[in-house]
């Protein structure tokens, strides 16, 4: 084939992105992405068909249909309420821990002093379990909504903290010396070597701890709260309501997808600098 006819192919392909959209490769992504989708819907279909023949014993595992019924029948209100102290509760603790995270991480990530200073015993906190908090921070704080934000800032804290500090220390060393011969300052080498340089893995501790959040919110929530799912959790198994029970599982995971999802989105306009492998092959999919 030509160079002449080479570039007309390119260049129609380019013309056209309406075809390379629809690639064939682009079209079994979409394929899987939908079946993913999918999956838990059919999984949550096989529990109810288990459940209503009487397979799976009902008073352990509720059908899905019931725990539809029992969250319909909390009212829309009611349940807001309770959804909308947890999310609180959860954003609230998340933003302070990751912030702290971010600048403390930082800071132990350029030196190696500080690191060798407080290295020891963030680790030992972080080993810590997330319920042997609660008495201490009752102790502290009394039983208001501060000993639960700070609880939800625990478990965000450490995981972001981890990925701050791995990902400045493993930034390649070339490209540090290129801003060095370029006589870049300190403050100018950390913005525009470092700190780019080391996001993907920031990113990947952030939703990290996020999740955690969520997870230590439960938790947070036995601190005599009325409100949140994690309330709707300890009532359900106090009450012997396994519906109760799921029913709040169920939200905590939805919620927890979605949270995700949103960051997962930040992360990709953020990042869509990265000329990465799975970055090249979607390119690829869409120029095919």
């Amino acid at each position: 084939m030509s160079a002449d006819n080479s570039l007309a192919i390119h260049d129609s392909r380019s013309a056209n992105p309406e075809r390379a959209a629809r690639s064939p490769s682009s079209n079994r992504l979409k394929g899987w992405r939908i079946a993913g989708l999918i999956l838990p819907l059919a999984f949550l279909g096989l529990i109810e068909a288990l459940v209503r023949m009487h397979i799976v014993p009902e008073h352990l595992v509720p059908a899905p249909g019931t725990i539809a019924e029992t969250l319909w029948n909390l009212g829309g209100a009611r349940l807001g309420r309770h959804i909308g102290a947890s999310s609180l509760r959860v954003f609230a603790g998340f933003g302070i821990g990751a912030a702290l995270a971010l600048l403390v991480g930082a800071a132990m990530g350029l030196s190696r002093r500080l690191d060798a200073l407080l290295d020891p015993s963030f680790q030992a906190l972080r080993a810590i379990p997330s319920l042997a908090w609660v008495p201490v921070l009752l102790l502290w704080m009394g039983i208001d909504e501060s000993p639960k934000i700070t609880l939800v800032a625990i478990g965000a804290f450490f995981p972001v903290h981890l990925s701050v500090v791995a990902g400045i220390r493993g930034v390649d060393r070339k490209l540090v010396e290129v801003g060095k011969v370029n006589r870049l300052g300190q403050r100018a080498l950390f913005t525009r070597i470092l700190l780019p340089a080391s996001l993907p893995q920031i990113f990947t501790g952030l939703r990290t701890g996020l999740s955690l959040a969520w997870m230590f919110m439960v938790a947070a929530e036995l601190i005599a709260a009325t409100r949140g799912l994690g309330y709707l959790l300890s009532d359900g198994r106090e009450t012997g309501r396994p519906d109760l029970v799921f029913g709040a599982i169920l939200l905590l995971a939805l919620l927890g997808k979605l949270s995700d999802s949103i960051l997962k989105a930040i992360e990709a306009h953020v990042l869509s600098w990265r000329d990465t492998a799975s970055a090249s092959t979607s390119r690829t999919a869409r120029e095919t």
